[in-house]
């Protein structure tokens, strides 16, 4: 099997794996410690969850603090709930975990529009009596990296705050500058599922959205794992320091599966994107009979979240595609662990597939 669907998750890397093993231990070890217990091995298993925040933290802006959640999902449905912002605006390819919690607690939504790159214009306008505006950084389908740094400004000269999906782009790109809330999970930075956070700006109060026993700053109720903690700090550590590496790696498989896929047009930004994602198209091509005859590979035709809802992707829609391009669109998510010769085969595979379709 050539995995090739790194948007919809990572391979865990074996630092994190490692480092969440002694927290995963039997009784003799006392890794299975309650973190919020006061005895010395709740203290030991408080300690590691403190590291793991300094180093998810080191990821993302000075200035905030980091609460750990059971995934983005969960950090952005606090952020948004939270927050008590009434008036919402998102963009149109925004991840179901913003636009439908967004529409959920306002269906009267703002949704500010992309061009056909996928790009929110820096200068979009920002109704009045919003008061919280959210973009992500990078698309989960079209990787399209987004100018947060400019939008969240203008959400700012606008009175709203500013809220980023970072799920794509953290520990691959710089943090997003000048949010307001940012949102990361752990496993689509080689890290464990069933973990993730919200940074949050100093000086920004939020309203909890799960109450008991007050953890995690009284913003998060629930015993925390400290095994999923230690493995997203040391997958964020890692990617902290191989982040360059990383970057030049995904170039190289870039410019391979480009040229694979010569004959194919590709979706989202050719220049303003994390190119650890490639999205393509061929009209006429039959998606679903392409990886049913290639069920040797792993690659997607959208979003795993959206996957088998049978309609077309909303981020292809909002770029200006047909439905039947959009439905004739394939993804493939390559990373650290992506190999070159894999890659290349991939592609001679899928694109002699495709032939067979005669399209």
């Amino acid at each position: 099997m050539i995995y090739l669907d790194y948007q919809a998750t990572t391979p865990l890397a074996p630092e994190a794996r490692e480092a969440m093993l002694p927290w995963l231990g039997g009784p003799e070890a006392m890794g299975f410690a309650n973190p919020h217990s006061p005895h010395r091995p709740g203290r030991a298993a408080a300690a590691i969850v403190e590291v793991a925040r300094e180093q998810v933290a080191a990821l993302l802006p000075p200035g905030g603090r980091v609460i750990f959640t059971s995934g983005a999902t969960e950090a952005i449905n606090l952020a948004l709930v939270g927050s008590g912002a009434k008036g919402l605006a998102v963009s149109a390819i925004e991840h179901a975990a913003v636009l439908d919690t967004a529409r959920a607690i306002e269906p009267a939504t703002v949704i500010l529009p992309v061009d056909g790159t996928g790009l929110v214009d820096p200068a979009v306008p920002i109704p009045a009596g919003t008061g919280l505006v959210a973009v992500m950084q990078v698309n989960n389908e079209i990787g399209t990296v987004q100018p947060v740094a400019a939008l969240a400004e203008r959400a700012h000269a606008a009175g709203a705050l500013f809220l980023c999906d970072a799920v794509q782009g953290a520990g691959k790109l710089a943090a997003p500058a000048g949010a307001d809330l940012i949102a990361v999970s752990a496993h689509k930075l080689y890290g464990p599922k069933g973990i993730g956070a919200l940074w949050i700006r100093d000086g920004l109060d939020l309203a909890p959205m799960i109450h008991g026993g007050g953890q995690e700053k009284g913003l998060r109720s629930g015993t925390l794992s400290p095994a999923l903690c230690a493995g997203f700090g040391a997958a964020a550590k890692l990617a902290a320091s191989r982040m360059n590496e990383d970057a030049a790696h995904v170039e190289t498989l870039w410019h391979a599966a480009r040229e694979g896929f010569s004959r194919w047009t590709l979706n989202g930004s050719p220049e303003h994107r994390w190119r650890g994602n490639l999205n393509v198209r061929l009209p006429g091509l039959d998606v679903a009979r392409l990886m049913s005859d290639l069920r040797n590979l792993a690659f997607s035709a959208g979003s795993a979240c959206a996957s088998g809802s049978g309609r077309p992707s909303h981020v292809l829609k909002a770029i200006g595609l047909s439905d039947s391009d959009a439905k004739a669109s394939i993804r493939l998510g390559f990373g650290r662990y992506s190999d070159l010769g894999e890659l290349k085969d991939a592609c001679e595979r899928i694109e002699a597939a495709a032939a067979a379709q005669g399209v």
